[in-house]
């Protein structure tokens, strides 16, 4: 909300919605790792980094992001884990690694060696799921029209959202 009011000049509901997920999903690898005061300063950074995806990643890189799931979960998912590695304390969780701000290394580059990882595999996973949706369907994006008319009605015959795109009767 606070990156709306600063670029916008104004607070938006969908700011302060996205903006509290984000901090949400930052915290989340950290949750149980991390002193209370470094996951406020997780959740607080993440909204942010998040914002700056949403705004300007989207179209530099140029991928749909409708929903902006990976703007908000995948950015969110890898600041919080990066930052997992930098505030991680042995004395919240024995079993963890001290991270970068106690002078170790050995739990950040898990962290990174993890995130690296798990890009690979959801890169993967994507690339058969593209290439298999391909193969069977023959196409991957639907028409101009039908994206514009919405799927619900172009492949279902009904709105799930009549209201939302005013073609109803």
């Amino acid at each position: 909300m606070l990156c709306d009011v600063i670029k916008n000049k104004k607070p938006t509901l969908i700011g302060a919605s996205t903006g509290m997920v984000a901090g949400l999903v930052g915290i989340t690898p950290g949750a149980g790792f991390v002193p209370i005061w470094a996951a406020v300063i997780i959740g607080l950074t993440t909204s942010p980094v998040c914002y700056l995806m949403i705004s300007f990643g989207k179209k530099k890189f140029g991928f749909d992001d409708a929903l902006d799931a990976f703007s908000c979960h995948g950015t969110g998912g890898i600041w919080g884990g990066l930052l997992t590695g930098v505030f991680s304390s042995t004395a919240i969780n024995a079993d963890a690694g001290n991270g970068l701000i106690y002078g170790e290394f050995a739990q950040f580059g898990a962290q990174a060696l993890g995130i690296v990882i798990t890009l690979v595999i959801a890169v993967a996973g994507t690339l058969i799921c593209y290439g298999l949706t391909r193969i069977l369907t023959g196409k991957i994006r639907v028409s101009k029209r039908d994206e514009m008319l919405g799927l619900d009605i172009t492949q279902h015959g009904e709105s799930a959202y009549p209201s939302f795109n005013g073609l109803d009767n």
